[in-house]
């Protein structure tokens, strides 16, 4: 990993559900000790940063991402001292500590709500987002809430209307106050001051709304859906152009970048959700020095398949929008199906194999240009857990089921020992969500032992990025190929990587003419042919071919 202060322009990120890692206490749910005894673990992959999700002091109505302290630990998941140890731990392993920032709203139990909700003349009056009715009594405008239903609700004692973008426990914070501003920047520095090396910001275009509170337009039947819809969700109905992704919220940003810019080497990641147009949107909060480090969106998440079309759409874009800004590539999180089952049934044939498309997957990730993130048990290949709606936990999916399944799917507990109880997450009868038994046969004992699984793969493409110089520095350039192959070079001074991948299932001979190649890759282990000016991509198979400073040929 590079010392310098933009090692996150290259870096491989991990993200943890703090619910589902590791329990060592027995109550079913995973604690910062679970964490800290396994971030061994993740140092074996080779990453460069660990984000870890909320475990903040919460009511835990949204499982964390409602926040009634932004200072403290809840108890369900330790202390600040665990907090500290798991900072230690980390940074002795060389390996960078990203936490959750949720500053676009707070817990409707926190200090400050509860205050502000009591009249309209108080000193927090003004810290959340309020309205009045309209003269027939009716919410004040036409807005939705991510979780269904409309974005307001009632508070009898001040005889307003809250708006919540996501539940009616989650009050929006008004960021249009500069006391807010004052005090989410305080917050920040809290956990700088702690060593804290960078924040991952929750929902970062749900900052701040239009002041005029205008309703948005229907969407046309014609319109298409932005990336990132799984499932009927209401909020869709809508335009969302008034409720999120406001110019006042990128320029909010800058005083956050400003704040971050006072800790050397600490950074950014921009989370934009529910945006319109995931590639352009997310690209704003990015886009000057001034801005935020990097962002992450929904253009990888989506239950389109994934082709040579629609990845070379994506690539484009982004090189179009990104300019100096870092796009975080990211196919899977905590809120969206699991990668190894969200395009198993369009991509599905006769001659199908969920491991060769794993693998595939895995070297692009690894040599996409930019930054990546590895949600907890996508290494592993786990696919979506099914649940029974009595096992089903997330307030999402319990109010839009069955036609919104929610996220517990892809939140059920990491399987670290096939053969434990619960496959060794904990010791208690009584999880708070079941490990699927299919999870149990991909578990990270046996993966371990085998040297070709997909965690080994993983463990071996991530140690072989970082010795790369076209990956860790180089531009990316597409380059023209018949479908189903996808090929880009990876160019620095130092080193050229050509990059082949065969999204099919069936074998495809590709010509090396005009392509910069020197020899294949002898570092990785995908079972390629190559005949001069010719390779055999296997069914969803990769092909590296390496230029080197002083190399005299090149195809």
């Amino acid at each position: 990993m590079s010392n310098s202060n933009d090692w996150w322009r290259s870096a491989v990120i991990y993200q943890i559900y703090p619910r589902s890692f590791l329990d060592t206490d027995g109550n079913g749910v995973d604690d910062l000790p679970g964490i800290v005894q396994k971030l061994e673990y993740v140092a074996s992959l080779g990453v460069d940063a660990v984000w870890i999700s909320p475990f903040y002091q919460s009511p835990m109505k949204d499982f964390g991402y409602d926040v009634s302290d932004y200072r403290a630990v809840d108890p369900l998941f330790g202390t600040m001292g665990d907090f500290k140890d798991l900072l230690l731990t980390a940074h002795d392993l060389g390996l960078k500590v990203i936490i959750d920032q949720v500053w676009s709203h707070t817990s409707d139990q926190h200090p400050w709500f509860v205050e502000s909700s009591k009249s309209r003349h108080n000193a927090k009056a003004d810290w959340y987002v309020w309205a009045d009715a309209q003269p027939d009594g009716t919410v004040p405008n036409n807005w939705l809430s991510t979780f269904g239903g409309d974005a307001w609700t009632w508070a009898p004692q001040r005889q307003q209307y809250y708006l919540h973008h996501f539940l009616s426990e989650q009050p929006a914070l008004n960021w249009y106050n500069p006391e807010v501003q004052a005090a989410m920047l305080a917050v920040g520095q809290f956990w700088l001051d702690l060593g804290v090396d960078g924040f991952r910001f929750d929902v970062i275009n749900f900052l701040m709304a239009d002041p005029d509170l205008r309703d948005n337009p229907l969407r046309l039947k014609e319109m298409p859906l932005p990336d990132g819809v799984f499932g009927d969700m209401p909020f869709f109905r809508f335009i969302n152009q008034h409720n999120q992704g406001q110019p006042q919220s990128v320029e909010m940003v800058k005083q956050i970048r400003a704040l971050l810019d006072r800790y050397e080497g600490t950074m950014s990641l921009a989370e934009v959700s529910c945006a319109e147009d995931a590639i352009a949107d997310a690209a704003a909060y990015v886009n000057t020095p001034q801005k935020l480090h990097m962002a992450y969106n929904s253009s990888l998440m989506t239950e389109a398949p994934l082709d040579q079309d629609r990845l070379i759409d994506i690539i484009r874009r982004v090189q179009a929008h990104f300019g100096i800004g870092v796009l975080c590539w990211t196919t899977g999180t905590h809120d969206f199906p699991r990668l190894a089952s969200r395009w198993t049934v369009a991509l599905m044939d006769e001659h199908f194999s969920q491991e060769a498309f794993n693998h595939m997957f895995a070297a692009l990730l690894i040599t996409l240009e930019g930054s990546c993130c590895i949600y907890q048990g996508d290494e592993l290949g786990l696919p979506q857990a099914e649940l029974s709606y009595e096992q089903m936990q997330d307030p999402f999916g319990l109010q839009g089921y069955p036609h919104v399944l929610g996220r517990d799917g892809c939140r059920t507990p990491m399987p670290w020992e096939a053969d434990g109880l619960h496959a060794s997450f904990t010791t208690s009868d009584d999880p708070w969500l079941p490990v699927p038994e299919d999870h149990k046969e991909l578990a990270v004992d046996w993966q371990d032992r085998e040297p070709d699984s997909l965690l080994n793969k993983y463990r071996r493409l991530i140690q072989w990025r970082k010795r790369q110089p076209a990956l860790q520095s180089g531009t990316m350039q597409l380059h023209p190929t018949q479908a189903p192959v996808l090929a880009f070079t990876r160019e620095a001074e130092a080193q050229t990587l050509l990059c082949l991948f065969n999204f099919s299932s069936q074998p495809v001979y590709q010509t090396l003419e005009d392509l910069p190649v020197c020899h294949q890759s002898d570092e990785l282990d995908f079972q390629v042919r190559r005949f001069e000016q010719t390779v055999e991509l296997p069914g969803y198979g990769v092909f590296i071919g390496v230029c080197e400073t002083g190399c005299e040929t090149k195809s």
